[in-house]
Order: C-alpha cells, then structure tokens, then sequence
C-alpha cells in the first residue's frame, strides 16, 4: 500500500457518522486545544466552571456541543505530533472510543503501514505506534483524520485487545448500526486471514461477543 501520504495513494473515503462538520463559533470553532486560543490552565478553569468539557489530552468541548466521532478523532490527532500525522492512522481501542465503543483510551494507539519508514515517536507523547500491515481498505477519515476502519478496528480489538474489555467493545461495534460491522462479517475475515498469533483466543472473543447479543 502506498504511504498514507503519497501522493500515488487514493484519499481514504471519509466516514459519515452523524453530527455536524467542523461547528463554527465566535472564536472560530467549538473544539479547543490549549495552546492555540486558550492556555491549558485557562482551559481547566473553564472545565470547573462547566463551560468545557475535556474530550482527550488537552482537547477540550464547549458544553454546548455535543461529542461525536469527528470531535474525537481531531482531538485524539493534536495528541500526536503534527510531522507524523499524516503517515499513521488512529487504530485499536483509540479507534473503537472515536466510534463510540470504549472508553477514552489511556495511550492513544497509532497504526503505521510495516513496509515504509516512519519517524519514531517522540520521548512523551502520549500515544504508541504499531507497525502492521495495512491493506487499501483498512483506513477511513473520521473528521478529517485517518482513522481504521470498524472492521479493521474489530479485528485488531479481537487479536489485540485487553482481556477486561475486549469483548465488551466487539458487542459495542456490532450492535452499532451506523458502523455496519457485523460481527459475524468480522469473524468471517479471520478466519480467511493466514498466520494471526492467538487466532483462536480471538474467534473465542468474538463468538462470545456475538453470544452476549453482540449484533450477527
């Protein structure tokens, strides 16, 4: 797959999800990131007198705006520095919070294509990087920011995840119906899938998922 920055790679479709495009307010937005309009110590106080909600990181929300997957994926994005942003895609339990599945995750995830180099993370930051294999159809744009697919995302949540949680966010992604991510769709690509490490613990996830009401 050419990087997710070439310019020989087709832009990922973007993802509609609901809510309203990049909401405009007086000060020019109702998603705020401290350092740019408001310092972080402003944006606390802010918190405390209920005028903002934090949403991740320093990324706040007017409490007049409701969250949704676009107010996620742009606030988890200005966790990661701006140089590798465009060559990594938001994945596992970070992508699963952005669909609305799990909880804010506590290191932001990031999903880099194994066959292209990229730039290590800087000492820090808030994220960890995973170098995988990405196929064409693994990545969309949620708010404008790269993001794994639902189904790429159940898949890795399937292999990857933690056991406390793992099958709570499957019946979450296949109960979602604006996701269109069956399970059963899910369950279908592993098994396709050749040479996965913990296959076997990942179908189990993923049937009990589906035994658990998870959406078929």
């Amino acid at each position: 797959m050419p990087p997710l920055d070439s310019a020989h790679a087709a832009a990922p479709p973007e993802r509609a999800l609901g809510g309203a495009r990049d909401p405009v307010t007086s000060t020019g937005g109702a998603l705020f990131h401290a350092g740019e309009i408001f310092t972080s110590a402003e944006l606390q106080a802010m918190r405390l007198e209920g005028l903002v909600h934090l949403v991740i990181g320093d990324s706040y929300l007017r409490s007049d705006f409701r969250e949704d997957p676009a107010t996620r994926s742009q606030a988890a994005a200005r966790s990661v520095p701006s140089s590798i942003r465009p060559r990594v895609a938001l994945g596992r339990s970070c992508a699963a919070w952005i669909y609305g599945c799990a909880p804010p995750p506590v290191v932001i995830s990031l999903v880099t294509d194994h066959r292209r180099r990229t730039t290590a993370l800087p000492p820090f930051t808030p994220a960890v990087m995973h170098q995988v294999a990405l196929g064409p159809f693994d990545v969309n744009l949620v708010g404008g920011v790269s993001v794994t697919t639902p189904l790429r995302t159940a898949l890795d949540i399937a292999v990857h995840g933690e056991d406390g949680d793992a099958v709570a966010i499957l019946r979450a992604i296949g109960r979602a119906a604006d996701l269109g991510c069956p399970l059963r769709l899910v369950e279908a690509a592993l098994m396709n899938t050749s040479r996965v490490p913990g296959k076997t613990r990942a179908l189990t996830r993923l049937r009990t998922a589906q035994q658990q009401g998870g959406g078929t």
